[in-house]
């Protein structure tokens, strides 16, 4: 009954108001959604697939062999993250396992960047690397954001005095990947706006807000290089670093021929973006490279599948376990022929 001298309107405006005086940690958030919609998982991928980016160091090669033929990886790339001698025996870790099934990139060694003979003698490690079986090298976001000069100064990424390496790397018939920035989250302050503010409050050092360079600005001196080394293929990782903005990631497809794109840890922004990230890769079916970036579970790699293969709408996204952001994803359902591309083709390419 309603109390005395008030309408009905009146308490239940009252009702509404008492209960809405609740208070919740955002940690303890967890909401189960009521979509009922249909559902469809994959549990091995359904061509071959070559995993063109990960990271394998500490891993038992036994677990992740057991992971791959349970779901159709054919192939693994260990970006390694040894360098000098520690990288030579991590090559030769996984190569002696099974060297048709595992691949190495080696990692840039930046340890003497100070020297006068620091080009020099990185053109001696390349070329060390890829005799003991190195299929390529790795720029991690440690040039542009960390690495200084014999000044103290930060390296640009697009410093000429690098010039020479990239063109090594042309020579060795070995491709360049690139990963010099972070999503854009990451370049902004970590408070209440932030999309990823719980990864990032997780992981405070991933925070790069303040840097010398803006993501910007890092991403076009990256492009300055791509631009002058036209006879070096690049690989630029994490959907070039563009997955919240693939107009950029486009236009660098269009510009430059010798690039290819990985979509290593990025489902999470092409997966709320479906529409978007279809047109991309049917309008670039030899240009993106499958990877995930990501411990090789199961579990993992069958959302990736889900994604690529179905129509599925709002289911999780591949993560790590402080996830990225409070989103779901959508599946794009790509056509077989780009598939066979994306999984596996691309990557032999780079091989030949």
């Amino acid at each position: 009954m309603s109390e005395p001298g008030k309408s009905i309107n009146d308490n239940f405006m009252a009702m509404v108001s008492a209960k809405a005086d609740v208070t919740l940690p955002l940690s303890e958030f967890q909401p189960q959604s009521t979509l009922v919609h249909e559902e469809h998982p994959v549990e091995r991928a359904r061509f071959p697939v070559i995993d063109y980016h990960n990271h394998l160091d500490a891993l038992d090669p036994v677990d992740v062999l057991r992971v791959m033929d349970a779901c159709g990886i054919e192939r693994m790339v260990n970006i390694t993250m040894k360098t000098g001698d520690e990288a030579i025996r991590m090559i030769h870790k996984w190569g002696s396992v099974d060297a048709g099934r595992f691949t190495t990139i080696g990692w840039m060694d930046w340890s003497d960047v100070a020297a006068d003979n620091f080009v020099a003698v990185t053109l001696d490690r390349l070329e060390r690397l890829v005799e003991h079986g190195a299929r390529g090298i790795k720029f991690w976001k440690d040039l542009g954001l960390t690495v200084r000069d014999e000044k103290g100064e930060l390296v640009r990424v697009d410093d000429e005095r690098l010039a020479p390496i990239f063109d090594k790397a042309a020579e060795l018939g070995i491709p360049v990947m690139f990963h010099i920035a972070d999503p854009d989250a990451f370049f902004l302050p970590i408070d209440a706006r932030n999309e990823r503010f719980e990864e990032l409050a997780a992981h405070p050092d991933w925070g790069f807000h303040g840097s010398q360079f803006s993501k910007t600005e890092l991403l076009d001196q990256r492009d300055r290089v791509i631009a002058r080394h036209p006879k070096t293929t690049f690989v630029a990782a994490h959907v070039a670093e563009c997955g919240e903005n693939l107009g950029r990631a486009t236009k660098l497809l269009e510009n430059h021929p010798n690039v290819l794109l990985d979509i290593s840890a990025r489902a999470s922004e092409l997966g709320r973006q479906p529409y978007s990230s279809r047109a991309l890769f049917l309008r670039f079916p030899d240009r993106i490279l499958f990877g995930a970036d990501l411990v090789p579970e199961e579990s993992m790699y069958r959302l990736y599948f889900r994604f690529l293969e179905t129509a599925d709408e709002y289911f999780d996204y591949p993560s790590h376990a402080s996830r990225q952001g409070r989103w779901q994803i959508q599946g794009i359902y790509l056509p077989e022929d780009v598939l066979r591309k994306v999984y596996r083709d691309n990557a032999l390419r780079l091989w030949k």
